[in-house]
């Protein structure tokens, strides 16, 4: 009652200023309602909520990277946090908002304005079409990695992938499409983007040239093409190269990496989590204890809490917002990897110890060197662990690793119960929330 009598003193109001027979006869301009010029559609793509910050948590969630103790866990408000955190098969999903709704809907805000710039003939739209299709590919490459199981050449065929939904009507059905047709709309998305693009834009909050590249250097490492990743990784850093200089940093800082840094291509960050809250998410020790007290990002990642307990300070964020940023740091450890799969040990390590040079204390870095293709991944893919730490590349790095022969095995105990997922386990494809399956009748992953 208090709610329409609030209604009715608003709508009194509005008709006591402009006169009620005014406004009930006044008649809606549809221009209002839908975006027809470059600038409309522009500012879709700009309202960052919807396009890149609210990037998914589950990969960043069920990784090896954090953990919570027992009393966080019994304080976490949802219990799709929970189930997830455990590897749980099924019912991880919020009924609020989950991972898969905040992907779909991103990438129906791409396909509006694709929609748009063909339906209305939008002239000199080529760098919107471009924004928009690097960021639709980039979410389903991200949707890919929670969603699907890792990519094999042998199975992709085979493999579900997710649905390639390409057009904002909502009235088409949703089918899974398999995981070789989901990586090549990536793949095919990334490629005119990058015809279509400048080299960098006015804001990193929009795809660039090197974004689209970047990414192409991700996708194609995800997939075990190494040869593609080190081309595009080149092509990326052909672009932009720069670095930042850890010695440059304050590590006293609440937060001494800033935002919009030299080093980011695409701005972007993980919906806010409870879970990843910077007082909850604890780091390991043994993580921590892996870097060398010359190593900078031993202080410029790191913080302690009372209970001396270790939290992680570095997000690319100037704050705590845990950011999914593609940056050339990524890109110097992808090109670095691909050298090595490749055999070709020197200029692995080259690669390797150009952006390791920025971490270190000035005058005390000393080169890596390998002598064999076994050592010199080893060092490398250690190092990318510790690098990108909060990224949301972890998850994805686990299954490559697993598929590859690696054999990494996670473990947690909580309250006294000990949780286990063994290497490439059904359950590295993260179940779909169970009310979208039962709405459209798709194949659940099977577990």
């Amino acid at each position: 009652m208090k709610n329409i009598l609030l209604n009715i003193f608003a709508l009194w109001a509005l008709c006591s200023i402009t006169g009620c027979s005014d406004f009930l006869e006044e008649k809606s301009d549809s221009r209002l309602a839908t975006p027809v010029t470059l600038e409309d559609n522009q500012a879709l793509m700009d309202r960052t909520f919807n396009t890149v910050l609210s990037n998914s948590i589950s990969g960043q969630i069920s990784a090896d990277e954090i953990y919570l103790t027992d009393a966080d866990y019994g304080n976490l408000i949802y219990e799709f946090e929970k189930r997830l955190y455990t590897w749980q098969p099924g019912e991880v999903s919020s009924s609020d908002e989950n991972d898969w709704g905040s992907c779909y809907r991103r990438i129906n805000v791409c396909n509006t304005v694709l929609y748009n710039i063909e339906h209305y003939q939008i002239a000199g739209a080529e760098n919107l079409k471009g924004q928009a299709l690097a960021l639709r590919a980039a979410i389903y490459l991200e949707a890919a990695q929670i969603y699907c199981l890792v990519y094999n050449d042998n199975t992709a065929n085979t493999d579900l992938g997710l649905p390639l939904r390409l057009d904002p009507d909502m009235n088409i059905p949703s089918k899974r499409s398999s995981l070789k047709e989901t990586y090549s709309q990536i793949i095919s998305d990334l490629k005119e983007a990058a015809t279509l693009l400048p080299d960098a834009q006015i804001a990193l909050i929009r795809p660039s040239k090197a974004t689209a590249l970047g990414y192409l250097s991700r996708t194609y490492l995800f997939m075990g093409d190494y040869q593609n990743a080190l081309e595009y990784g080149k092509q990326t850093l052909s672009i932009n190269d720069k670095l930042i200089d850890f010695n440059s940093l304050n590590p006293s800082d609440s937060y001494p990496i800033k935002s919009m840094n030299i080093e980011v291509l695409l701005h972007s960050s993980m919906v806010y989590s409870q879970f990843l809250s910077g007082s909850m998410a604890k780091i390991p020790q043994s993580l921590y204890n892996s870097y060398v007290n010359n190593d900078l990002r031993k202080s410029i990642y790191f913080r302690f809490n009372t209970a001396q307990q270790i939290l992680f300070k570095g997000n690319y964020s100037g704050g705590a917002t845990r950011m999914t940023c593609l940056a050339t740091d990524e890109i110097y450890l992808n090109v670095a990897e691909s050298y090595a799969r490749l055999n070709d040990i020197p200029k692995a390590m080259q690669t390797l110890n150009q952006l390791l040079k920025t971490r270190w204390k000035t005058g005390t870095y000393i080169p890596m060197t390998a002598n064999s293709q076994g050592e010199a991944l080893d060092i490398i893919l250690k190092e990318r662990r510790k690098e990108l730490l909060f990224r949301g590349l972890r998850w994805s790095d686990l299954k490559r690793y697993n598929r590859d022969g690696a054999g990494i095995s996670l473990e947690r105990i909580v309250n006294g119960t000990t949780y286990k997922l063994p290497p490439n386990d059904l359950r590295y494809a993260i179940a779909i929330p169970e009310d979208i399956i039962k709405m459209t009748g798709m194949p659940q992953n099977p577990r």
